[in-house]
Parts: C-alpha cells; structure tokens; sequence
C-alpha cells in the first residue's frame, strides 16, 4: 500500500478538521500520545458528565482552549480533535497558535457522506443525527478553499479512508519563529 509522509514541526498545534464520524478520534490516537489530545467530546464530559451534551459546547470550548494555551506556553505540541468545520471555531485556536508562535497546522478527513455515517452509525455511546453530519459536511467544504488564508502553516486533506489508514506521521524540531 502506497503511503503519504506528512511532516509537522514539533511546535504545531494541530486542528483536525472533519464531520462526526470521518475518523478523528481514531486518527488522534493513531499518531499521538493521548496528552497531546485536547478533545471536545471530553471537555463536555468533564464539564457536565456527558459528552453529548451540546448545551455544554461553550463551556467545554473554554476548557478546551484553556488547555491548549496552557500546553502551547509550555512548548507542547497540541492538537484539537474537534468538528472544527467553520472558521469561527478555528480563529481563536489559531490566534493561540499566533500567540505562542506555534506553527497551525490542518489535518482534514475529508470522508464521503456515506463513509461518514456508516461509521457514525459503529460508534459506541452516542449517534450523531445525519443532517447534523450533513451540515458539518457542507460547512467543511465550503472551507477548504479558505483554510491557507485563515492562516494554516500547513493543509492535509485526506479523501479516503485508505489514504488516512497509510498515513505517516514524521516530527521535525524547528526553533520558534514569529508566525
């Protein structure tokens, strides 16, 4: 199997950019340490117990961007494994990546419909509704043209699920320059 090397530099902080059920969480886990991993779904169970409770989004969100500024002024490599599919909830993750000179970085599971919700319909827990997943999909490729102008150091957009099972991951070490 043919397989794409992405490199990031080892001070990125990483958005992960696709609908519910395109993958992820698993992608997150496939390539990073589990403290590297600032969740949504998380920070909404931590914050009201359950990881479904989108009453809980606004709150989770300011736990989850506490969390990643902590981690970005002490040097971390951060990423946020979130919907992330509309530039409003990106722009203030990439301000902190301007703010600690963090390279941002996009990675895209860019998944059919299809793909999408038959994955959505395996996952343990909880089940997304298919117009929400369909509106994150509208949402996500309506930004696809604008994610280097929002100001993304780099942009991966993976297609299949073929392509984002190959993927290598590579670190470098790059010394901090001002974004």
């Amino acid at each position: 199997m043919q397989f794409e090397r992405i490199t990031i530099p080892e001070r990125s902080l990483i958005l992960l950019i696709g609908a519910s059920g395109s993958g992820k969480s698993t992608f997150a886990r496939k390539h990073f340490r589990p403290s590297e991993i600032v969740s949504s779904d998380t920070c909404r169970l931590m914050v009201a117990d359950d990881d479904a409770d989108q009453d809980a989004t606004a709150d989770a969100f300011d736990v989850l961007r506490c969390i990643a500024a902590k981690r970005l002024s002490r040097g971390r490599l951060t990423v946020i494994d979130a919907t992330n599919v509309q530039p409003e909830a990106r722009h203030p993750l990439l301000a902190l990546a301007r703010q600690f000179e963090f390279k941002p970085v996009a990675i895209v599971l860019n998944l059919p419909e299809g793909i999408c919700l038959a994955q959505n319909a395996t996952r343990p827990g909880r089940i997304v509704r298919a117009e929400v997943i369909r509106a994150q999909l509208a949402d996500l490729r309506q930004s696809l043209s604008t994610l280097l102008l929002e100001g993304f150091y780099q942009v991966h957009s993976l297609t299949a699920p073929e392509e984002i099972e190959a993927i290598v991951l590579e670190r470098v070490t790059t010394h901090a320059t001002t974004l």
